[in-house]
């Protein structure tokens, strides 16, 4: 089924946008504005906010509509599907069917300094309400932190014989997250472990289709929770160990 954005009534295309240009705000300004989302085939624009940003930019609110739709059904991709469980039933899944810990390390690996993502996740106060995985009492979880080598990563993930490593990247600038993730599969891959562990990478730049085209077993992107990524490690630990 054809759909299109929601404004005021179902279908109408109406659509709101924020955005900067890089010009000095004058009395024109809500015109080009205007006529900047005309040329990228709105209409009916109308602009609710423009001002100065600074002396050599303006920042502009508007609202457009669109005649273009979309049919969800038709939108293909490689999609992590995660039957979401909670608390209990996930301490629960691994004590009966796993019959011991479930370890898990993770970091922030390479030059990547950024712990928001990784805390989020395995921090014990956790994110959105959910609880990290160093609350879960059937899971033996370790935060490394930011700046991880990929070489220590590894390590450290041996040494405690984790079943399931974590990796963040939040800095993506002139793709060198793709460089880190890759350089950790390669290590994994020379060092003849990959299979030994659930591998999974998570950030704003990432997807599960990404993730996987670079080796590893599922993506997660902004606004995961603790409670998601929690669900998936259980499940897939679980599977491999019964399928083993």
């Amino acid at each position: 089924m054809l759909i299109r954005p929601y404004g005021d009534t179902r279908d109408d295309g109406v659509i709101q946008f924020s955005f900067t240009l890089p010009m000095p705000y004058s009395v024109k300004a809500a015109d080009v504005g205007k006529q900047f989302l005309e040329k990228l085939g709105f209409h009916t624009v109308g602009i609710a906010e423009c001002r100065a940003m600074d002396p050599e930019y303006t920042f502009f609110v508007a609202y457009a509509r669109t005649d273009v739709g979309i049919d969800p059904d038709e939108v293909k991709g490689d999609y992590l599907e995660v039957e979401e469980m909670d608390f209990a039933a996930i301490n629960a899944l691994i004590k009966e069917r796993l019959g011991r810990k479930l370890g898990v390390v993770g970091a922030a690996i390479e030059s990547d300094a950024h712990t928001v993502g990784i805390d989020a996740i395995m921090n014990m106060k956790g994110f959105a309400g959910n609880y990290g995985l160093e609350r879960y009492p059937e899971m033996d979880a370790l935060n490394m932190g930011s700046q991880i080598p990929c070489a220590q990563l590894l390590r450290t993930a041996l040494e405690r014989d984790a079943d399931a490593i974590l990796v963040s990247q939040i800095v993506t600038q002139k793709n060198i997250h793709v460089q880190h993730l890759t350089q950790l599969i390669e290590l994994l891959e020379a060092e003849g472990v990959r299979e030994r562990f659930v591998l999974v990478v998570g950030g704003p730049r990432i997807n599960n289709a990404f993730a996987k085209e670079l080796g590893y077993d599922a993506g997660f992107g902004p606004r995961t929770t603790p409670l998601e990524v929690a669900s998936f490690l259980a499940q897939e630990v679980v599977r491999r160990r019964e399928e083993a």
